[in-house]
């Protein structure tokens, strides 16, 4: 127990103290940003990201992941603020971290084995366009010393790691951000800063439950938000936990995830915060500035309520230049150029479902439909590509006897094929039916098997079936009425 703390918390000291150092300064204007998206007060957005990375670190499945207030969290809150308010929002936000502790506890989590790579590709995809996207507001209707800036900032972002002995010992990003507010400063260019995104707050958070009616009324109103609110975290932040496993090939406890997502909302409601999840562009900023541990996400969240409590006014003259070369940085190093290189070399339906899940993410802004939509689409060729390798060979086995012998999957996708192998025109006087290389899934193949048992037998066939497995067995004998004396005779009275 004491060595995987150790190594979870203090294996990687200085490289998780410097990485969180870069993230905490990439999230303030994130969580201003986020609170504005969600129209509430900066300081909500602010406190639930140092709340939820601060209690995240000690209670997720995912060493290194950072959580805190997210962009699609944010979209789904406007609608619930703007009609009944704040209050309302933090009892949301209560709710979806009772939501989430109940999926962690269901193992909810182990669904994502469901998840193809293709779709976890669009997803990635998805989000770099967005990131990209986001900035595009601090580089448009701008002065030329903008764009200096940002040139500038990723001109350090990716020169300086060759920088020899210094080069790997600071993050890039950090250094990018450190000498542009000094060159800001020092020069005194008039560009756009971090405090020209909202009034940071002055005060450190406090208790606070949520002033709302604890009635079926209040629960009507909050239910359908937590609800969403809960299925877009811990989708997002799934998502996220697998991306990060393979940066660090390392592996993550999902369903714990899920529960510690749940807590660290909770404990953002009740410090006054908005409800967050794991944040995919923090987290690479924090794995590629070699953050590895629970410590890198502890003092990042920590470091954040420190520098806009006590350091706002030095906060507030960082120019958006930096944070947007950083959020550049993050988009190109996010985005799976692969999956262009491979377009040309993956099958097409591998390629519809990615491209799909992307063009649905980005337009909607909404990465649950993304996702569900690539899920869909990757469900539906897996069950067309599985049902097309179902075949049944005949054979004519003696005078006046046919033997069909079903080879593969039946079930859903199939039965059609299942019930279009047979000649019920063939004049016989038995068919046996092997089935020892086949395998029933569904109701829907048991009612196919029992439609051709009862059209031979209609015909005056003798039918017999053989060769059943198990599970086959159980299904046909639960669900299949070709064998109930009962459902014979009223099946063979309608011929």
């Amino acid at each position: 127990m004491f060595e995987k703390m150790r190594l979870e918390w203090f294996s990687n000291i200085r490289g998780d103290l410097l990485a969180g150092t870069v993230v905490a300064l990439a999230l303030i204007p994130e969580a201003i940003a986020f609170s504005i998206i969600a129209g509430v007060d900066p300081k909500v957005g602010l406190y639930a990201s140092f709340c939820i990375a601060v209690i995240i670190a000690f209670v997720g499945g995912r060493p290194g992941m950072i959580s805190a207030a997210t962009g699609a969290m944010a979209l789904l809150m406007v609608t619930l603020v703007k009609e009944h308010g704040l209050q309302y929002l933090l009892a949301a936000t209560l709710l979806t971290g009772v939501f989430q502790i109940a999926a962690g506890y269901l193992k909810l989590g182990n669904l994502m084995r469901f998840v193809s790579s293709s779709v976890v590709t669009g997803f990635v995809n998805a989000l770099a366009i967005l990131i990209f996207m986001a900035q595009l507001p601090e580089l448009t209707n701008v002065t030329w010393h903008v764009y200096a800036m940002t040139a500038a900032g990723l001109g350090i972002i990716y020169l300086f790691p060759y920088v020899p002995v210094i080069g790997k010992m600071l993050p890039s990003p950090l250094v990018c951000i450190i000498t542009l507010t000094a060159v800001a400063m020092l020069f005194g260019i008039d560009i756009r800063t971090v405090g020209d995104m909202g009034e940071l707050p002055d005060t450190l958070p406090i208790f606070l439950w949520p002033d709302v009616p604890l009635n079926f009324e209040t629960l009507k109103i909050i239910l359908p938000y937590s609800l969403g609110l809960a299925v877009v975290g811990l989708l997002e932040s799934m998502m996220t936990a697998t991306i990060v496993d393979d940066l660090t090939d390392t592996e993550s406890d999902r369903n714990r995830e899920c529960k510690g997502q749940g807590i660290a909302n909770i404990g953002a409601g009740l410090m006054g915060g908005m409800a967050g999840c794991a944040m995919i562009g923090q987290s690479i900023i924090n794995v590629k500035s070699g953050g590895r541990g629970r410590l890198s996400t502890f003092f990042a969240g920590a470091l954040l309520l420190v520098l806009v409590v006590f350091l706002g006014d030095l906060i507030g003259q960082i120019p958006m230049a930096a944070l947007v070369a950083v959020m550049i940085m993050v988009s190109i190093g996010t985005f799976s150029w692969t999956s262009v290189k491979n377009l040309r070399s993956y099958p097409i339906s591998t390629n519809i479902v990615m491209i799909a899940t992307v063009v649905v993410v980005v337009f909607t802004h909404n990465l649950a439909i993304g996702v569900l939509v690539g899920v869909l689409l990757a469900t539906l060729f897996f069950a067309n590509k599985i049902g097309r390798f179902m075949v049944v060979k005949t054979t004519s086995t003696e005078e006046n006897s046919r033997t069909y012998q079903v080879i593969g999957q039946v079930f859903f996708a199939s039965s059609e094929q299942f019930i279009n192998a047979f000649d019920f025109k063939e004049v016989v006087d038995k068919v046996t039916i092997d089935l020892t290389q086949a395998h029933f899934w569904d109701v829907t193949a048991v009612l196919s098997l029992d439609k051709v048992v009862m059209k031979f037998r209609r015909a005056g066939v003798e039918t017999e079936i053989i060769g059943m497995n198990e599970a086959t067995v159980t299904i046909v004998d639960k669900f299949g009425t070709h064998h109930d004396p009962a459902e014979v005779e009223k099946l063979m009275s309608k011929g």
